[in-house]
């Protein structure tokens, strides 16, 4: 118990002190929660986010520029996943469905594609607070892609289901879907 306090209480230091160092743009409220929630250990990120130091570096000076982006770094998760074909597809949907023509845009389309690896929903597996944080960040990030998500289909789900349509494939299931403990939510129908 000791420990999950201090936990909360470091996780809500580092999103206080990020916030405080913030630009002002809208992506830098989730990407806070993300960070923090990284730093302490929560959520899969891998080191650098999976974007590599020097772009996770420029993403920190751009969005933090008080910040010490050391401070957040954790670095003891490498990047372990090897689904290069998939991570690439991910990747190349989000980056053809983002809002506008910003870098930040390409940080989180980076970011998300490594959070779909994971085997839980993917707002717990980027480090975010609830759901509704991972649809903003959608709507802010990739609005063209994100409201195609009409039937509020987790997002997981709905970002692979794209993929399987794009190839011609109609029933398709997110790959680490089966281990989920809300798997019965997400696919069996009543």
């Amino acid at each position: 118990m000791l420990n999950a306090v201090r936990r909360d209480e470091s996780l809500e230091s580092v999103y206080a002190g990020l916030m405080a160092s913030r630009r002002g743009e809208p992506v830098e409220e989730n990407l806070a929660r993300m960070l923090a929630s990284w730093s302490v250990g929560l959520g899969v990120m891998p080191d650098w986010l999976g974007l590599g130091e020097m772009a996770f570096r420029r993403m920190m000076a751009r969005h933090f520029p008080r910040a010490d982006p050391d401070r957040v770094a954790r670095l003891d998760r490498p990047l372990g996943f090897n689904r290069h074909d998939e991570r690439e597809e991910l990747n190349q949907l989000l980056l053809a469905g983002r809002t506008g023509a910003s870098e930040s845009e390409v940080w989180m389309a980076g970011i998300v594609t490594v959070g779909c690896l994971g085997n839980d929903h993917l707002w717990q597996d980027l480090g975010l607070w609830c759901r509704p944080d991972l649809s903003q960040l959608m709507l802010d990030n990739f609005a063209p892609l994100a409201l195609r998500n009409d039937k509020n289909m987790k997002w997981k789900r709905f970002l692979y289901k794209q993929l399987c349509e794009s190839e011609g494939i109609y029933v398709c299931r997110s790959p680490s879907c089966e281990v989920c403990v809300d798997f019965a939510k997400c696919f069996v129908q009543a």
